[in-house]
């Protein structure tokens, strides 16, 4: 099993949630650059603040770690392909902006 997908899921839940990095990273009791990482999946949390994640997300483990492609809430009523390609959106926003800012 691979976790490749790990850092954009977070990203993206997150943001559906409306929550910054620096918002998340204090409920989690963690540093901003801590959530940032995850993000970017060049660290992983630990089993208890993975789990904190997906309490403070609402969403599922399953989800984060891509045994699932299921999200588990609906976002405004939003049909399932609308959700993804809203996140897929969300992700090529996000890969540009790393471009732009490199």
């Amino acid at each position: 099993m691979t976790i490749d997908f790990f850092g954009e899921k977070l990203k993206a839940v997150r943001k559906s949630k409306h929550l910054t990095q620096l918002e998340l990273s204090k409920r989690l009791d963690v540093s901003k650059g801590t959530v940032s990482a995850y993000e970017q999946g060049l660290s992983y949390p630990s089993l208890e603040t993975f789990v904190k994640i997906c309490r403070i997300l609402d969403t599922s483990a399953d989800y984060l770690l891509s045994v699932s492609d299921t999200l588990p809430f609906k976002m405004g009523g939003l049909t399932d392909e609308q959700v993804e390609s809203m996140l897929q959106f969300i992700s090529l926003i996000e890969r540009a902006n790393r471009t732009i800012d490199q």
